[in-house]
């Protein structure tokens, strides 16, 4: 029973984690787009709803459940005292971080601040890929 459990569990962690970074890896390039955008525009306010829309539907809670479901993961499979997970957990905090920042960029463009360049979303949008890849290398080969 308990196998079974913590094999759903898994599948949803993996379900969570392809959803937020999906949303990770997309948000980012609207901003990018949003850039070029009239302040005011049509184009601007879809933008505006997209990132909101993405924001709370998609990546908020995929976030919520992936924390969720990987603490329980971690802690039924006794692995806090791997350094795999501590390095894991440290990328993770730094993806949750990532993820604050967008928060912040989509109040800025709803209340039309741009403070950034379309360069600047274009490096951004690299960051969930570089700490996406170390997190898989620890969880599929576990290093150390």
């Amino acid at each position: 029973m308990f196998e079974d459990v913590y094999l759903w569990i898994k599948a949803l962690h993996v379900i969570a984690v392809i959803a937020w970074m999906a949303g990770m890896l997309y948000l980012p390039r609207l901003f990018v787009y949003h850039c070029e955008a009239e302040i005011g525009s049509k184009q601007s306010e879809t933008f505006k709803v997209m990132e909101r829309r993405l924001l709370k539907a998609i990546i908020n809670p995929a976030m919520t459940v992936t924390w969720l479901a990987g603490l329980y993961l971690a802690w039924s499979g006794h692995w806090f005292s791997f350094g795999w997970l501590h390095v894991k957990l440290a990328m993770v905090l730094a993806m949750s971080g990532v993820h604050g920042f967008f928060v912040r960029w989509v109040k800025d463009f709803a209340a039309d601040r741009r403070p950034r360049t379309q360069k600047f979303y274009r490096i951004i949008n690299e960051v969930p890929t570089i700490l996406m890849i170390i997190i898989v290398v620890m969880v599929i080969v576990k290093p150390f």
